[in-house]
């Protein structure tokens, strides 16, 4: 069989191999095999349903009941083969739309819908806020996200580190989009819940009320599950509440939005610890049938320097900031250094700023370019006037009595170390130096809190302190249980423990109905295709990302107000628009290499197809040189480069936007559309030396063929009587 990456196009290209070689004899094997081609066909371009597969199974039991020769046995036997072998990957492309190896090009995924850990269909919803439909786009993001505003907010978008748009200038502002259109669809009373499934009457137990328990709360809600929410805090949100500082999520936005979740029936039991406040044994014995880990790490590391248990005001960044969000509104001091250069000890100083910090510094032992906490993040923190200590290796945490005076620092250079890329910081002998302190505030990471969880005895951890499970099904080892979000992956982002949430409630659901079990991760779902908003080349390449608003830096430094405001409604529509509907062009660059190979124009300046060595690109040159041939488009797979005629008008579309345009001209014998004057010329210039022009006029081919016969006939010498 064809040795294609993806089994779907392995199996198309094998049937057509052996049907259009002419080996299958047999007329009865013959139909079945092109019965068979056509729905892997349709499944290979995304156009196949529920029914397909039962079909095929049809289909290969009818073709067991014919003893055909020994070429249809082995087409048979190879058959049988990718359908048993990869039949939950023909499933995938039915279910998800989407060929994750690319090699069905009609349904390759777009880059930020596969970068994003929750598989959520990214063009589709730009294309829904561009069109002004917000609460639709909200609709769209909540299949695989059950929390849009909160991650309009705070997520790291890592959709938008591999956002196409790029390549060209700047991603498309994708976080601030989401966020811009559920505070709209909220605003507009239009945020609303699917409709659940009725009541099965199945009772889950989910262990936390971060973002991984809400998700899979939510999506088991929507199933006809009864879910109870175990949580230890007093109010939802986990990390979201407790972790990340209000200035940059507001508690409203996360108290709206567990809301739409508890409407769906969830019942959330907060101050409630697990296996002391409730145990596993009195959940079973209530009826539960499942159980979902998602407990968090909310457990600090050691330092591992002299001093760091002998003074009060050491202090844990993740306790510092629950606290501050529980209540406790003091400076932890005047003079403060937090440790760490994650996006936990940007929030540690800005929020020890607002507090009434006079003087706030952030130690990093590496350098700025190495620093893991988002860079706006960071350029925030340093417009509100925090310093930043780079290189700097802390030592000795120093002080008088119980009073720290100050941190005790090696200065250090990175050094290449082997078997690693990444340059590691080394002290540089006798640069030492102190930061004056009052407080110190760790911030060098987290890890998994497992009190309380001594009933589930047969989980697996690992070395790191995480719960072990099998990551296509979120399955621990001990059945009926499943874990996701910081307990399985350390400490992570709000979107990973989404999708972790997500996938883990889907494998609930086939554990609970006796389903067999993902082996392989589930492919992210193109949930619609949405038409294309044309524009102007010109227009597309102005488009340019906006700036943020920001809350003025007085402000910033003295309250909690949140800091980011917002892009006005005109901007956001504009930014939408910018969006390159890489769900439909999968980047080939075969319209490049006709037009310039085969066409010899080279029409078309779109460097950034060219992932690795993206060059300049501008939609607005291809009118200088295009002839609206359609060479193109006739070889574009999936419809992102089309011709189109209106209004007297043949363009060149790429995803809506308007590469070209000119005039449709007409005979003028017979009023019979022609090329454009630019391809007649063309082709006038292709075929000058071996064709004459034997007139002026604009004519079809049929009227220069009629007009040519007639001078021939004309011009005819008359034979001699």
């Amino acid at each position: 069989m064809a040795q294609n990456t993806c089994p779907v196009q392995s199996t198309l290209q094998y049937l057509s191999e052996r049907i259009d070689s002419g080996v299958l004899t047999d007329p009865r094997v013959r139909r079945i095999c092109e019965s068979i081609r056509m729905l892997v066909e349709e499944i290979s371009l995304g156009e196949a349903g529920d029914g397909h597969m039962p079909a095929i199974d049809e289909l290969m039991a009818e073709f067991e009941t014919i003893n055909p020769n020994e070429t249809a046995v082995k087409t048979r036997q190879a058959l049988n083969q990718a359908f048993t072998e990869h039949r939950e990957m023909f499933v995938s492309h039915i279910e998800s739309r989407n060929c994750p190896t690319h090699d069905c090009g009609v349904i390759a995924p777009s880059p930020c819908q596969m970068a994003c850990p929750a598989g959520i269909d990214v063009p589709t919803y730009l294309a829904l806020i561009a069109e002004g439909k917000d609460a639709e786009a909200i609709a769209v993001i909540r299949e695989d996200n059950p929390l849009p505003w909160v991650c309009g907010l705070v997520c790291t978008r890592p959709c938008e580190m591999m956002c196409v748009r790029g390549r060209i200038d700047t991603p498309i502002s994708i976080k601030f989009l989401k966020a811009f259109a559920a505070e709209r669809a909220l605003s507009d009373r239009q945020y609303k819940n699917p409709e659940p499934a009725p009541p099965n009457g199945k009772k889950v137990c989910v262990v936390g009320a971060g973002p991984g328990g809400l998700s899979c709360a939510y999506y088991l809600a929507l199933m006809g599950y009864a879910v109870n929410v175990i949580e230890s805090l007093p109010f939802a949100g986990g990390m979201l509440m407790v972790g990340i500082p209000r200035y940059r999520l507001p508690r409203e936005v996360i108290d709206r939005e567990v809301a739409m979740i508890e409407d769906l029936g969830v019942k959330i039991s907060f101050n409630t610890r697990f296996g002391m406040d409730v145990t596993y044994e009195q959940m079973i014995e209530q009826g539960t049938d499942a159980f979902f880990i998602a407990i968090g790490a909310h457990k600090a590391w050691d330092m591992g320097i002299k001093g760091e248990t002998d003074f009060p005001r050491v202090i844990e960044a993740i306790a510092f900031l629950k606290n501050v969000a529980l209540g406790d509104r003091h400076a932890p001091g005047k003079r403060v250094v937090i440790i760490g250069g994650g996006n936990v000890a940007i929030d540690a100083a800005r929020t020890s700023l607002r507090l009434g910090a006079e003087k706030v510094t952030i130690a990093y032992r590496r350098s700025r370019e190495q620093m893991p906490a988002d860079i706006e993040e960071v350029e925030q923190a340093e417009e509100e006037g925090i310093e930043f200590a780079f290189l700097t290796i802390p030592t000795e945490i120093r002080g008088d009595g119980d009073v720290i005076t100050g941190l005790a620092c090696n200065k250090a250079e990175l050094i290449a170390k082997k078997g690693t890329d990444r340059l590691a910081p080394v002290p540089i002998l006798g640069k030492d130096f102190v930061i004056p302190a009052d407080a110190v505030i760790s911030a060098i990471g987290q890890y998994v809190d497992d009190s309380g969880m001594t009933a589930f005895d047969k989980i697996r951890w690992t070395r790191r302190g995480t719960i072990e499970v099998n990551h296509a099904s979120m399955e621990t080892s001990m059945p009926g249980v499943f874990a996701a979000g910081d307990a399985v992956s350390g400490p992570a982002t709000v979107i990973e423990a989404i999708g972790g949430g997500k996938r883990a409630a889907d494998a609930i659901h086939r554990y609970l109905n006796h389903i067999p079990q993902p082996r392989m991760p589930k492919i992210p779902v193109r949930r619609h295709k949405r038409p294309m908003i044309e524009m102007t080349a010109s227009e597309k390449m102005r488009l340019t990302r906006p700036s943020m608003s920001m809350l003025n830096v007085d402000r910033r430094r003295t309250t909690f107000q949140q800091v980011e405001l917002g892009y006005d409604e005109e901007a956001v529509r504009k930014e939408a628009r910018r969006c390159l509907r890489c769900d439909v062009c999968r980047r080939c660059g075969k319209c490049v290499e006709v037009c310039r190979d085969k066409m010899g124009i080279d029409a078309l300046h779109l460097g950034y197809l060219d992932f690795d060595h993206p060059v300049k690109t501008d939609f607005r040159l291809t009118s200088e040189k295009c002839i609206t041939c359609g060479a193109c488009a006739a070889n574009c797979e999936n419809n992102a480069m089309v011709i189109e005629e209106r209004d007297g008008k043949r363009m060149l579309k790429l995803c809506g936007t308007i590469l070209n345009e000119q005039d449709i001209q007409h005979c003028e014998a017979c009023g019979a559309k022609l090329p454009s004057a630019q391809y007649m010329a063309f082709i006038s210039d292709k075929t000058a030396d071996v064709t004459k022009k034997s007139d002026q006029r604009l004519l079809c081919n049929h009227c220069q063929r009629k007009l040519s016969a007639r001078i021939h006939v004309s011009t005819r010498p008359v034979k001699n009587q």
